[in-house]
Parts: C-alpha cells; structure tokens; sequence
C-alpha cells in the first residue's frame, strides 16, 4: 500500500484466504458515497463485494446504498462511530473491524470489502490493520488549490480521485492546475478525475480496482503455492 504509516498503530492484517478490503475517504460532500454506489454497480457482476459505511450518529450512507439497491442489504453494514471518523479507520479500528470480519463470515468467498469512512480532513489515511488499498476522494468545487495543499490523504493514498469534473466550469477551478499539483505532490502515484454525473459508472476508478483485485488474486496464489510447497517439504 502507497500510504505513509510511520505513526500507524497497527500491524497489517495477512492478507491470504479474505477478502481485499478497499478504504474511501475524503472530506465532506466530496462524492465517497456515491463513488462507492457506482463501483458497487459496476463491479457486482464480476466480484463478489460487501460494504461498511461509517457516520458518526446515523445510518445514512448505508441507507443510501440499500435505497439504491447496489447490493443486496445483508451485505452492507453500518457502523456508528460517536466519534471522529479519523479515529474510527486509523486509531481505534475495533468496530469497523469486526464489521468486515461479520461480513466475511456471512458470505464466505468475497472478494473486496469497501470500507467507507465518514467525511474527515486531508490527512486521514486508513490503517494498514483496517485496509489493504486507499483511494481518497476530492471534488473540485472545494478549491483547485486542495491538491497543493497535500496532506497525508491527498498524498498517500494508492489512488487519488478528483470528483465533479462537471462542475469545474461553474465554481472556476482550474483541472489542468489540478492535475500538475496532484502530480507533484503524490510522485507518480495515480490520479483519476471522475464526473459521476457524466459517467455514472466511474469507469477509470473500477479499472484501477479491477487491476489491484486481480494484483490480490495472483499474490495470494503465489502465497498458496509456497504453503503448498513447503507443507510437502
């Protein structure tokens, strides 16, 4: 995972045998929801996915997602953080923990949890005990200067995703900015600029989850073949 996780309470979690667990974070209103909602349409054909969404009081985000049928509901849960999402995916990630390993032990053989966290500031990263991958979600009505400003989300994270491109023309950010400062800032690592009002879908970001999926896939064949190997040893 791309993520800087120098002051990272926790260890990562052995990723053979469960599933890949996906965090998406971002500020407020940046669009993770509904990010989340269109990969969930686009991918639940080919993979075998779940959900955990986190808000501090309610249960909205996972409302949304049962209103709108991305999954069947038994497979989205909802956690109440009462807390700071920030400490709910890096600090103290028992809840959202022990969401993701109800979930697997209700449906055997998925592939990808989507964990969800609730609107937080620039810095927030996932914990590598929580998550395996992060993409962390901007839009651009927030400023064509967030990516400037960095931060651990905006830097870190495996994939940036810049939202609303559509709305680039009335609220005057400048994409092109954008895009050199998110460069700059994330040394190489991926940006995708979505308009999920133009692409519901969000094509770019589900081909990258697609390739991290299948990444997962071959690594923890290669972990099995070893096992295997040395087992008959």
């Amino acid at each position: 995972m791309g993520a800087n996780h120098d002051h990272d309470p926790h260890t990562a979690a052995p990723a053979h045998g469960r599933a890949l667990r996906l965090g998406i974070g971002g500020p407020v209103g940046s669009g993770k929801t509904a990010l989340t909602a269109a990969l969930c349409r686009t991918l639940r054909d080919e993979f075998d996915l779940a959900v955990v969404t986190n808000d501090i009081y309610t249960t909205e985000d996972a409302d949304f997602l049962r209103r709108n049928a991305v999954l069947p509901d038994d497979r989205i849960t909802a956690v109440r953080t009462g807390c700071c999402p920030h400490t709910a995916i890096r600090d103290d990630i028992s809840a959202n923990l022990d969401a993701v390993e109800a979930l697997e032990e209700r449906h055997p053989g998925l592939d990808l949890i989507i964990v969800e966290s609730g609107g937080d500031n620039l810095t927030a990263l996932f914990s590598q005990g929580l998550a395996d991958r992060q993409i962390f979600v901007l839009d651009v009505a927030g400023g064509d200067d967030v990516p400037r400003k960095g931060g651990l989300g905006v830097a870190a994270a495996d994939l940036l995703v810049i939202n609303k491109t559509d709305l680039a023309p009335m609220v005057g950010s400048d994409l092109d900015m954008m895009a050199r400062d998110s460069s700059r800032v994330r040394n190489g690592r991926p940006v995708a600029f979505t308009s999920l009002r133009e692409q519901p879908g969000a094509p770019e970001v589900a081909d990258w989850v697609r390739s991290v999926l299948h990444e997962a896939r071959h690594d923890n064949s290669h972990t099995a073949r070893n096992h295997d190997h040395a087992a008959a040893s």
